[in-house]
């Protein structure tokens, strides 16, 4: 067995664990927000349903950096520890920052469906926690790039 392959299933792996834990919040929090809406005879908001499916972008994060790994495998410029290391920890950096977008959108479905404003204040929040995946999966790309093997 080639630990280069575990790392690439980590980095699509632990990045999709984070987009469906983040979804899973989000979407129920949307859900009772519009419950809310209905129940207080209110216009419930559709756009809450890009809240639930905001941290599902790092599920394509991960699975760039797998095939990214599997490039710079293939290639022959990478050893197996380092596919491994980047393949987990971008996984972690990528899927932490689903779930945490996920807790960011179930707040913002929670504060629109109660006032009906904010979503594009709320929108800012969920865009800069996304940055976090997209700085993660640039810099894995970058040190595949730079690391050759010797």
């Amino acid at each position: 067995m080639n630990i280069a392959y575990i790392g690439m299933a980590a980095a699509l792996g632990l990045s999709a664990l984070g987009s469906a834990f983040g979804a899973g919040m989000a979407g129920q929090a949307a859900v009772g927000a519009w419950k809310k809406c209905y129940a207080a005879g209110k216009q419930a908001p559709f756009i809450m349903t890009a809240f639930a499916g905001a941290p599902l972008t790092q599920t394509i994060y991960g699975f760039l950096l797998m095939n990214f790994i599997a490039s710079a495998w293939n290639a022959g410029t990478i050893d197996p520890a380092l596919s491994l290391g980047i393949g987990i920890f971008g996984g972690i950096a990528i899927g932490f920052s689903a779930f945490f977008q996920g807790k960011a959108a179930a707040a913002s479905a929670d504060a629109l469906g109660a006032t009906g404003k904010g979503t594009a204040n709320y929108f800012v929040v969920i865009g800069v926690i996304e940055t976090v995946a997209l700085f993660a999966l640039v810099f894995c790309m970058l040190l595949l790039n730079t690391a050759t093997i010797a």
